[in-house]
């Protein structure tokens, strides 16, 4: 098996992977997956994908990540090796489309609208 390349997005995070064949070790931007994310959670995040089909120790991934914060660093990453491994096995996607991994979330920061102090803020009402 060759190596297999994917990109996965969330907000402003933009993560690319290369995942092959190996022990299961996890490289993020040439640091381990827990000196990168050191709360367990979201190494949990980033482990999803490879836990729910049972290949948490069948493929080395190497990840170079950036943009966004760290949470939407790590999904970022959770759907980049979602996409890889459906890719490889169209039979995984039966286990990870109802968890919803394979769905790139949309949701991003709303602009800053001119005249407020932040995107939501209402204009001050006046009847006169």
């Amino acid at each position: 098996m060759e190596t297999v390349h994917k990109i996965g997005r969330r907000k402003t995070a933009v993560a690319r992977i290369y995942l092959s064949e190996g022990k299961g070790n996890i490289t993020i931007n040439k640091r381990d997956l827990n000196n990168y994310f050191t709360t367990p959670t979201l190494q949990y995040k980033v482990r999803q994908p490879l836990m729910l089909t049972e290949n948490l120790e069948a493929y080395d991934v190497k990840v170079n990540v950036y943009g966004g914060g760290v949470t939407g660093q790590a999904e970022a990453i959770r759907l980049a090796i979602t996409r890889a491994l459906v890719s490889i096995n169209e039979e995984h996607k039966a286990v990870l489309k109802p968890e919803g991994l394979l769905t790139r979330d949309p949701r991003m920061v709303e602009r800053k609208k001119f005249g407020q102090k932040k995107a939501r803020k209402k204009f001050q009402f006046s009847k006169r």
